[in-house]
């Protein structure tokens, strides 16, 4: 297995362009099953997850051609004829299961193998499955795979499942059972509304991508989405660019925070990550954004402070990038405290961060960090895919070298992580 070698304290300066989001791509990739026509994706990252994806929509018929010079992704649809997503690829990533809500639309059915991806805690589909039945579909889980379908006898003319538009009313803001619920809405008869929905930027991407195929959605981004279902989607051809990706720009605005003299972070769009911005801030870091989408970031020579962090569903503290502000804190003098209130094992980089000489305590859901003058290069592991970019964030930051192994999770989601360090001017290599 691939690994980082990391020789530490460094000044990171320059600019550095942020990719397409991860958390975009692989939804908007699935919804492209709906259109009939082809559909051209620009700002797809080339990472791992979106090969992965690239992979479940193969085994479907699914033709592509994915450009990755160009980040450019061609989906065509129009040959697909299987309803069934294999286990041995949606064990890879949870993301494979938002194919779920297309095919059941597309087939009237779906059987798609419980999901995997990291390790960070319950991720439960039963609100996907629950949403599902209000729209009309039957669903049940054998022999590890979920299997949903609707009425096959009222399937229309047009080819489509007859699901039936609801009030559906979310028991938690889940970003993924939003996303699963309006791309099975979108071609149900009638509306559909989804009370609680997720608020996340990506929301807000998948509803204007759906809208340009030709759905009808109003209040994408906020916690009421209505959706009037249409008899058909996306006929021509479609083309759509991918948002930029907010947690790697969060990951960026950190690394340069811990040791960098001025960074330039391009495509970093501060209102979709105002809170984590506002909180760097607080630390004491200069940090402002410069137009539209880039964020200037620089550590002064003051001391910094340390701060209690709370992360939530957003527009609250994303919890994807808990792991790289605790990085930082555990460097500022005093005591900060994160409580961490969506997933229960996220702090399970802790340890390997406390073996780089960081002082961290954790109380249930809480991480008290007692900030340290210097952590120290060591051989750490990657646990999951935030926890990874973490463990690189302390190996910029230490004396000496850290050794960061699993790389394959951070591989997951960040594209060309090491070669953007490296032109900022980390020490950094993979071997």
């Amino acid at each position: 297995m691939p690994g980082y070698v990391i020789n530490g304290r460094k000044t990171l300066t320059g600019r550095v362009k942020i990719s397409g989001a991860k958390n975009s791509a692989l939804k908007i990739m699935a919804a492209a099953i709906l259109a009939d026509g082809l559909v051209t994706l620009r700002n797809v990252p080339d990472i791992e997850d979106v090969n992965t994806m690239v992979e479940v929509l193969r085994t479907l018929n699914v033709r592509l051609d994915f450009d990755k010079n160009n980040n450019i992704l061609e989906i065509d649809p129009s040959m697909i004829n299987s309803y069934e997503a294999p286990y041995e690829l949606v064990r890879k990533m949870r993301a494979s299961v938002l194919v779920a809500g297309p095919l059941l639309t597309k087939f009237g059915k779906v059987k798609v193998a419980i999901p995997g991806g990291c390790n960070i805690g319950a991720r439960q589909i039963d609100i996907h499955l629950k949403g599902f039945e209000e729209l009309g579909a039957k669903n049940y889980i054998e022999h590890g795979y979920i299997n949903c379908s609707a009425d096959i006898k009222k399937i229309k003319t047009s080819g489509k499942a007859n699901l039936k538009g609801a009030i559906i009313n979310l028991d938690f803001p889940s970003r993924g059972a939003t996303e699963n619920l309006m791309m099975a809405a979108v071609m149900a008869e009638g509306h559909t509304v989804i009370n609680n929905a997720a608020c996340e930027k990506e929301i807000v991407d998948l509803a204007n991508f759906l809208s340009t195929l030709g759905a009808e959605i109003e209040g994408g981004g906020t916690d009421s989405i209505k959706i009037t279902g249409v008899s058909k989607l996306g006929s021509g051809s479609t083309d759509y660019t991918i948002m930029p990706d907010s947690i790697e720009a969060g990951t960026f605005i950190a690394a340069a925070a811990l040791c960098g003299k001025k960074v330039e972070v391009q495509d970093a769009v501060w209102n979709n990550i105002e809170i984590f911005c506002q909180k760097i801030k607080e630390i004491g870091i200069d940090i402002s954004p410069a137009g539209g989408r880039t964020v200037v970031v620089s550590r002064p020579k003051k001391v910094l402070k340390p701060v209690n962090i709370s992360t939530l569903p957003y527009p609250g503290f994303p919890t994807d990038l808990q792991p790289v502000i605790a990085v930082l804190l555990s460097v500022v003098p005093g005591l900060s405290i994160i409580t961490e209130n969506v997933f229960e094992n996220r702090f399970m980089y802790v340890e390997e961060l406390n073996r780089m000489g960081a002082n961290i305590k954790i109380d249930g859901h809480h991480a008290v960090i007692n900030g340290v003058k210097m952590l120290s290069g060591a051989p750490v592991k990657a646990f999951d895919l935030r926890a990874g970019a973490a463990m690189v964030l302390a190996g910029l930051v230490a004396e000496g070298t850290t050794e960061v192994y699993d790389i394959q999770h951070i591989q997951r989601g960040y594209e060309n992580f090491h070669s953007k360090l490296r032109v900022l001017g980390a020490d950094i290599s993979v071997v």
